[in-house]
């Protein structure tokens, strides 16, 4: 063995040899050799620092997120993990050996022991999983905005909605509940209700909103918003001392990677305002990875951005770690990507300016190494070889080190369709979650007050209408003569009056008036 052979192991050892628990990624490479003894561990306690996996197509991304889900299960950790193309169910079934896997072993001179895990699988339209739910309140303005695809504006205009109908006890709990506010406060009474306190909201806003939400129906998805919301605490299950792993089924709704990408992270929102604080853990409560992260960054408002920053900021003391999984680092915003501190890069391509402009920044991010020229590494990686650097316990970033990736135990590739069913349908969660709920909400408290002040306004027509007719028939029709025109005519009415005009006739000349005896008074 060369000094340069030695001296490569003494200090990947040094840098990958935690003291506490950790799990085993494989080992340290060199000039095309495999040096076994060079085993590269990653301490659990570190990986609340988060991390990324990135690598062009095909460098084998999601086998690293299979092994990675493997070792956290067998240590408790529950995972949670987005399943793009349906082909990680075969985490529950133990594996088989190639000649491939084999060759790998031999290499690691680690055993290849086949092992399924406790696997669960949800989905956002309820078809290929245990069906998962969000209220559209636990989703709230900014993530529903980046979902619906709306400008500023209409941004704006969904956060006084929301603000309305918290303001006004008004549970959103479905797409229903969001239509019905926005026709409500853009028209009529609603109008002017809102127009004090919280501004107009107008038509062409309001209808561009509805468009959008209509659009979501229409694709199938109005289903993952509702009631039975998903209970968090569901992630953290543990089988038999393994940490569950939660895969949400996506092969169904590919075509929707905002609206996937965006649940996650409401998801992830959710865990962060309800877990308490625990600080710094031996091993985390919950590993998330966000697979295909480019989606969830790109075309982001800058609010949008500022949410996922303090998210991951700040969850590491609830325990919880997260891994964004993409194709390169320079798809992650700065001010995110420094704050992932446990990096596993794939293999990079460099076909275009833009590839080698991305080169030259991943590069760039790693720490100086004595034994590679880091972006001619990055371009000579073979599929299930990576360059990793993580935090070790000190938080010091490691040497880096190429390594050549264990295998994952499991099947990789999905279950049969019956096995696949046989999990699900088998599931209690598929159980817990599979019929909706309708409690009162927004929709039913706006349809009683719309039908009330249609019943009260009716009510007051009907009134103003008797009013009317009441007067019009105190009224004498044309060719009538009133009460007192028909009492001034009467022939006894003119007798009275000339003997009246005749008696103080009498009075002021003297003289008797002529007519009966005593006349009709008695003059």
């Amino acid at each position: 063995m060369s000094d340069k052979s030695a001296s490569f192991i003494e200090e990947i050892k040094a840098s990958y040899s935690p003291s506490g628990s950790s799990i085993y990624l494989g080992a340290g490479i060199l000039d095309g050799t495999v040096y076994s003894e060079a085993e590269v561990n990653l301490s659990l306690k570190m990986m609340t620092r988060h991390g990324l996996v990135a690598g062009a197509t095909g460098t084998g991304k999601t086998r690293t997120l299979q092994l990675f889900a493997e070792q956290l299960s067998d240590a408790g950790v529950p995972v949670f993990m987005l399943d793009v193309k349906g082909d990680l169910s075969g985490l529950n079934e133990a594996g088989a050996a190639n000649p491939k896997i084999e060759d790998r072993s031999k290499q690691l001179n680690k055993p290849f022991v086949p092992t399924g895990f406790p696997v669960e699988i949800y989905s956002l339209s309820g078809k290929v999983g245990a069906q998962m739910r969000a209220t559209v309140l636990e989703f709230g303005p900014t993530l529903l905005s980046k979902v619906l695809d709306l400008n500023d504006t209409q941004a704006g205009v969904m956060a006084v909605i929301f603000k309305y109908a918290d303001d006004n006890k008004m549970p959103i709990i479905d797409l229903n509940d969001l239509k019905k506010l926005v026709s409500y406060l853009s028209e009529d009474a609603g109008a002017a209700e809102i127009k004090s306190n919280y501004g107009t909201i107008s038509t062409s806003t309001s209808g561009t909103i509805l468009r959008k939400i209509i659009a979501v129906e229409q694709q199938g998805l109005a289903n993952m918003f509702g009631e039975k919301s998903f209970d968090i605490e569901d992630l953290f299950d543990r089988v038999d001392g393994k940490g569950t792993i939660s895969l949400l089924n996506i092969a169904d709704v590919q075509n929707q990677p905002v609206l996937y990408s965006t649940f996650l992270l409401s998801l992830l929102a959710e865990i962060f305002s309800r877990e308490p604080e625990v600080g710094d853990l031996d091993k985390p409560k919950l590993v998330f990875f966000f697979d295909e992260a480019h989606l969830l960054f790109k075309d982001s408002s800058k609010a949008f951005l500022e949410q996922i920053e303090t998210i991951i900021r700040l969850i590491r003391s609830k325990g919880i770690g997260v891994f964004f999984c993409t194709q390169s680092p320079t798809d992650v915003p700065e001010s995110v990507l420094a704050q992932l501190g446990n990096r596993v890069q794939h293999a990079l391509r460099a076909f275009t300016p833009n590839d080698v402009d991305a080169l030259k920044k991943t590069a760039n991010t790693y720490p100086k190494s004595n034994f590679y020229e880091i972006d001619k590494m990055l371009t000579s990686l073979g599929t299930g070889q990576a360059l990793i650097t993580v935090l070790n316990e000190k938080g010091i970033p490691t040497q880096v080190a190429a390594t050549m990736l264990t295998a994952p135990r499991s099947t990789m590739g999905p279950l049969t369709t019956a096995d696949f069913d046989k999990l699900v349908e088998g599931s209690a969660m598929y159980g817990k979650y599979k019929d909706a709920i309708d409690p009162e909400s927004a929709y039913d408290i706006l349809t009683k007050r719309v039908n009330d002040q249609a019943a009260e306004a009716e009510k007051a027509q009907q009134e103003a209408l008797e009013q009317k007719e009441a007067k019009t028939a105190s009224k004498p029709k044309p060719g009538e003569k009133s009460l007192v025109e028909e009492v001034m005519g009467a022939t006894i009415t003119r007798q009275i009056g000339r003997e009246i005009v005749r008696g103080i006739f009498g009075m002021l000349t003297g003289k008797k008036p002529r007519g009966k005896s005593g006349g009709l008074f008695g003059f």
